[in-house]
């Protein structure tokens, strides 16, 4: 699929509302399919001195559908999912950018949560069994964390933000402790591998996208991979060290803490995006609020629902410097490797800078009405965190006149959520010369 530069430049729009929200959605979902295959793209990695098995999922259009930028090289989207799930959350913008637009598509598992052992690729069960058991990453197919690996601990410090959290705690020299450790390096790994392996920078540019959780991760690419070309973000966290900014604090557990996440998690979004929309209104319907809970966490314990991310999200530095150590001290690293480790992990929440250094390349936001944590306020924090740096990035914020924080989700004229809108306005901002350097 071939296409020309737009003749006139491309500006973002400051906001659009839900009835262009509807129209864009309903214009994209009416054209024609073209056409793409899905397949899963598993492997396995070396990396922080252990073996790694990663799951990613790939939507790539047809030779003849793949669709050019204005460079001339084929266009590639690497995304990931949020804090609480799988490949599968985004699958509907995925999907929507390939038979869409022709645009291929990575769409990478965090390490640890792909469902090796079935077909169907579904988490069993609950996350917390009647005999205390819990949901444990799979970080090697045949590895198993068992339960003689962590103990569970309860945490009812903030209950009015999170109710009571359940925590896997690793137990140190444990395999689950090792992996808790050196997971950081091994996501960055992963992503870079996919990113070589599906989009070489000969042939392809690549945009990147991470709802949530995943815009961190996402951020290390920007300046670590040479043919990254901009952010896609729509419902995005940003750099680590720039949403440690935002919220004022450091994550409250050590690196070894395991979230496992429980119908809890779906409330304090739900009260949040309810009270954004109806303002007290579902305090009078508070039961069939519930029940909605209960029944849409039913459907979705079926996703992975543990994290084991926090720390790097919030870009913690007791925990990066300590999981660091540990990872180093694993690997018998001398003093000159462990400091290089340990700096390492630090720079992965933060805008690198210095000689040879690549400049962050142009970043262009989405955020919807309803979504709790993305709010206008907080962009504004986030762009001038940006606007400090010597080399800043042109940086954007779209505000969707409708939407929650799972984008995808639908509502009433939007059977896609906001999936279409972003296909649609964010590949006009690649052809229109948006994130041209």
């Amino acid at each position: 699929m071939t296409h020309t530069r737009q003749s006139a430049p491309w500006t973002p729009p400051q906001k659009l509302s839900k009835a262009e929200i509807v129209e864009i959605s309903n214009a994209i979902l009416a054209e024609p399919d073209l056409p793409f295959k899905e397949y899963e793209d598993i492997f396995r990695i070396q990396s922080n001195g252990m073996d790694w098995d990663i799951g990613n999922v790939v939507y790539e259009p047809d030779a003849e559908s793949v669709a050019r930028g204005p460079d001339g090289k084929k266009i590639g989207v690497f995304m990931t999912h949020g804090g609480a799930s799988d490949w599968r959350s985004i699958e509907t913008l995925a999907r929507g950018f390939a038979r869409k637009r022709g645009v291929k598509v990575c769409s990478m598992t965090y390490p640890g949560r792909f469902y090796f052992p079935d077909a169907s690729r579904d988490w069993p069960g609950d996350t917390i069994s009647a005999d205390g058991r819990v949901r444990t990453p799979i970080w090697l197919r045949g590895e198993e964390i068992g339960a003689d690996q962590y103990h569970l601990e309860t945490d009812a410090s903030h209950r009015e933000i999170y109710g009571s959290r359940s925590y896997a705690v690793a137990k140190p020299g444990s395999i689950f402790y090792n992996r808790m450790a050196a997971f950081p390096k091994a996501f960055i790994d992963a992503m870079k591998d996919i990113c070589a392996r599906h989009f070489p920078p000969d042939e392809w540019t690549i945009y990147v996208h991470g709802h949530s959780t995943g815009g961190p991760f996402v951020h290390t690419l920007l300046q670590r991979v040479s043919n990254v070309n901009g952010l896609i973000g729509i419902e995005n966290s940003s750099f680590g060290e720039f949403y440690h900014e935002m919220t004022g604090h450091d994550w409250p557990t050590p690196f070894n803490y395991v979230l496992v996440r429980t119908w809890r998690e779906l409330a304090r979004y739900k009260g949040a995006e309810l009270a954004l929309q109806e303002k007290e209104k579902p305090l009078f319907r508070l039961a069939q609020v519930m029940e909605e809970i209960f029944d849409q966490w039913s459907d979705v314990r079926r996703f992975p629902q543990f994290k084991a991310e926090n720390w790097f999200h919030n870009r913690t530095p007791s925990c990066l410097r300590e999981a660091a150590m540990v990872a180093a001290r694993n690997q018998n690293l001398n003093g000159r490797e462990t400091e290089a480790l340990i700096e390492e992990y630090l720079g992965y929440g933060l805008p690198l800078s210095g000689p040879g250094v690549k400049k962050i390349p142009p970043i262009l936001h989405g955020i919807n009405a309803f979504s709790r944590d993305h709010t206008p306020e907080n962009y504004r924090t986030i762009a001038g965190l940006y606007a400090r740096l010597a080399d800043a990035p042109k940086f954007g914020v779209i505000e969707l006149g409708t939407g929650i924080h799972s984008y995808w989700r639908a509502e009433a004229g939007l059977p896609e959520g906001v999936s279409p809108v972003v296909v649609k306005v964010w590949y006009d901002a690649i052809m229109g010369g948006y994130y041209d350097s």
